[in-house]
């Protein structure tokens, strides 16, 4: 919309006010020992990776296309 932002709601501000729109993370839902197996995960994923055990990201996409 050539830069602008339509609300599907009213709203109480008036025309043309200029907002800042950012992304609000609001996390997640793990807990501490999910978010211990996830890093885990990811740090072993990474060795491996560095280890020279990995594909191209082209052939894993051309993989899941031809699913």
């Amino acid at each position: 919309m050539n830069g602008r932002l339509q609300l599907n709601e009213p709203t109480a501000l008036p025309e043309g006010t200029v907002l800042d729109l950012v992304v609000d993370d609001e996390g997640d839902d793990l807990d501490d020992a999910e978010r211990a197996a996830l890093n885990e995960s990811i740090s072993r994923a990474w060795t491996s990776l560095q280890a020279g055990h990995g594909k191209p990201v082209r052939d894993v996409l051309d993989q899941l296309r031809r699913r």
